[in-house]
């Protein structure tokens, strides 16, 4: 099916006039807010009280509640929906789980969530406690959990709801590879979005409903892909790419809406610092006949509602022990942005797998290989504080060592450039080792054209036959993120190493003012 690029100022006309039929909807959607509660940084990282005062923050749950209010009296008919991904990535999810979110969740009154792939970090438990707790449905079309007892009960594929007259469909649709990005457990699988949303499409369409919303979980991409090869679907909230969708911002990945036929897709960037407000206007027939809008940026001119900051204060007075606790600095800016460390060398996944290696060198441990999926944040130039350091690494691994031969070291960096044009978190930060890669060439079919190796601080090629010492960390050695030739011919295994942000917060500590670098380790050809 044809793409079509709408702007923010043009409209789709998909019919002669405006019958006085139609319908306008305002649809507000966030996703991945990864547990921003608290204001962050331009780097995606924490934001003292100071910067927070002086309007340099952004987002924070007391700015996303003005923002969602302000949007809902703009309008008269409006859904707040989610693209999933409201777990991980700061203490307050180390410490509460996902209690603290569902609280807020349910203060701004979200109509619908879909699951995110790090809804699964921590198990079905962690998820069905969740559930329990939000007074909103929770939808996943595409992973069946009937085998799973604590959510079978719980996670629905799709639903209606009503506004201002209207009945509107919502499908939910996860990660396909979830089993490799956290840890659904066996009894949860997952399938085909395309042929999910569909199925799911026909089910509501044969109810009546012609106003059909997927909340997508999947990625920029994979949403183009879901709008050109289904029918019936008529807007798509993305997240997982944490694409920023815009007609005014610099940094925007496409237009917003996107339009791919008659679908239109939105997303909006990620850590709550944007609400995204697109508005929808149907005909009778439940065409779109308009659609524009424009994620809002929650910056300092956004006020924050006072009760909310009041009480994001109060939930994190156990956890400001911890983050407050000066631990390094830094000369400069690290640079962690995943549109950088998921595709090619950065700063930030130089420091983490550098980290990783130092720590485990005297054990004669030779190489260091790091998925930029677990690299979450930059760092701002100055004091390190812990918090900040678990801003970049939240997820709680633990090094793990173990030995492989030589060919498995070249298949597990074949499978790290294996999805690089969708901007996967399995892109491999590496110390130890230099390595080049051919974009031009297919995905596992030899993309990695040379390895090098540092043998006693000389360089050679990497020796297939030959076995090396490596250390990763615990996700990646048992299989996350596709590294299953970890998991199934390592040797030797030791998954249990101090955790992965202490051992940068220390190695950091060493450094004195650390300076951060880029060195050509990686190249593409």
């Amino acid at each position: 099916m044809k793409n079509l690029f709408l702007t923010a100022t043009a409209t789709l006309a998909l019919s002669a006039g405006m019958a006085s039929a139609d319908y306008s909807l305002t649809i507000l959607h966030t996703n991945d807010f990864h547990s921003r509660f608290e204001p962050i940084s331009k780097y995606d990282s924490g934001c003292s009280a100071e910067d927070n005062a002086a309007g340099e923050c952004f987002g924070g749950s007391a700015r996303l509640i003005t923002a969602v209010r302000d949007a809902r009296a703009r309008s008269n008919n409006s859904i707040l929906v989610d693209g999933g991904d409201q777990f991980q990535g700061s203490l307050f999810y180390t410490y509460y789980k996902g209690v603290f979110a569902a609280e807020m969740m349910n203060h701004m009154g979200y109509d619908a969530m879909t699951v995110g792939n790090h809804e699964f970090d921590d198990g079905p438990e962690v998820l069905r406690e969740f559930a329990d707790n939000v007074e909103f449905p929770i939808l996943m079309s595409n992973g069946d959990v009937t085998n799973e007892p604590l959510l079978a009960d719980t996670i629905m594929p799709s639903i209606t709801i009503e506004r201002g007259g209207e009945m509107i469909g919502l499908i939910g649709l996860t990660p396909e590879d979830t089993h490799e990005l956290a840890s659904p457990g066996p009894n949860v699988t997952f399938s085909n979005p395309v042929e999910a949303v569909q199925r799911e499409v026909d089910r509501l369409t044969a109810e009546g409903v012609n106003k059909i919303i997927v909340l997508s979980h999947s990625g920029y991409g994979v949403d183009q892909r879901v709008a050109a090869e289904t029918t019936g679907v008529d807007v798509i909230v993305g997240g997982h790419s944490n694409s920023l969708l815009s007609n005014v911002q610099e940094r925007a990945v496409g237009p917003y809406p996107t339009m791919v036929g008659d679908t239109a897709i939105v997303q909006a960037y990620a850590y709550g610092k944007f609400l995204g407000e697109l508005n929808v206007t149907f005909n009778d027939a439940g065409e779109i006949v308009s659609a524009v809008g424009e994620p809002i940026v929650l910056d300092g001119a956004v006020v924050e509602d006072e009760s909310a900051v009041a009480r994001v204060a109060e939930m994190a007075v156990p956890l400001d022990e911890i983050r407050q606790n000066v631990v390094a600095e830094s000369a400069e800016a690290i640079d962690g942005d995943r549109s950088n460390c998921r595709v090619q060398e950065c700063q930030m996944g130089n420091l983490v797998a550098d980290s990783m290696l130092a720590r485990v060198a005297d054990q004669g441990v030779q190489i260091a290989i790091a998925n930029s999926g677990g690299i979450r944040a930059s760092m701002d130039a100055g004091e390190v504080t812990m918090g900040e350091v678990l801003s970049v690494l939240p997820f709680q691994n633990t090094l793990s060592t173990f030995e492989i031969s030589g060919q498995g070291v070249i298949d597990a960096l074949e499978n790290g450039v294996s999805q690089v044009e969708d901007v996967k978190g399995r892109f491999p930060q590496v110390a130890g080792i230099t390595f080049e890669w051919d974009a031009s060439v297919a995905p596992n079919e030899g993309r990695v054209v040379e390895v090098m190796v540092n043998e006693g601080g000389a360089w050679s090629p990497i020796d297939p036959a030959k076995t090396y010492l490596v250390v990763t960390n615990n996700y990646v050695r048992g299989g996350g993120d596709g590294y299953a030739i970890f998991r199934d011919s390592g040797m030797n295994a030791y998954d249990y190493g101090p955790d992965l942000a202490d051992v940068l917060a220390e190695y950091m500590a060493e450094q004195g003012g650390y300076t951060p670098y880029l060195d050509g380790r990686i190249s593409q050809r």
